[in-house]
């Protein structure tokens, strides 16, 4: 695996990040891989461990009386993590699992906030994932208060064409905040109860 060429592809999507802060981060990470299912954050850890997804897919989620609910994704060239605690002294309210057998490129709170200091390109790289991040969420969120269903799914198609063949469905309809059944309607409108 070429890291750097990851390193400069995810710098493409973000904000690009010099051969000596690349070489300085690969230094200070290491190449990991997870399997499908595998949960790395459970509600209620401390984590300061983020992910650079070269290979596979995550998510985020919260259990609410025991009902599981997708919060976000993430792919190949995105960077999961259990952002409350990786940016604050908080336990964690999110449970971060691989969706898939996944390699990825981790490092530590103590490696960004080092890094940060040192280089002003890689201060600037993590300052539009979190920001990318936050819009994210907040476009998410306008989605899910006033959009109809079937708008919200096309939506997230629009986003990421491949998801429905790599995220279970039930992950994807509690992502979009309706049930099951509600996405299966929407999937096959011939299908009508």
């Amino acid at each position: 695996m070429n890291i750097e060429k990851v390193l400069t592809e995810i710098g493409e999507i973000y904000s690009p990040i010099s051969n000596e802060c690349q070489q300085e981060l690969i230094t200070n990470s290491k190449i990991s891989t997870y399997k499908k299912g595998e949960i790395v954050v459970r509600e209620g850890q401390f984590s300061k461990k983020a992910y650079i997804i070269v290979q596979g897919c995550a998510r985020a989620y919260y259990l609410k009386d025991g009902k599981d609910i997708s919060d976000w994704f993430s792919f190949e060239n995105e960077i999961m993590a259990a952002i409350v605690s990786f940016f604050s002294k908080e336990p964690s309210p999110h449970y971060v699992e691989f969706v898939e057998d996944s390699v990825v490129i981790e490092f530590s709170k103590e490696t960004v906030d080092s890094l940060s200091s040192k280089y002003h390109d890689f201060e600037r790289f993590i300052s539009k994932v979190v920001t990318q991040t936050m819009l994210g969420l907040c476009e998410r969120l306008y989605t899910i208060q006033f959009n109809k269903a079937d708008d919200r799914y096309k939506h997230l198609l629009n986003i990421y064409p491949e998801i429905t063949n790599r995220i279970p469905l039930t992950h994807i309809a509690s992502y979009l905040g309706i049930t099951l059944e509600t996405l299966s309607r929407i999937r096959n409108p011939k299908i009508r109860i």
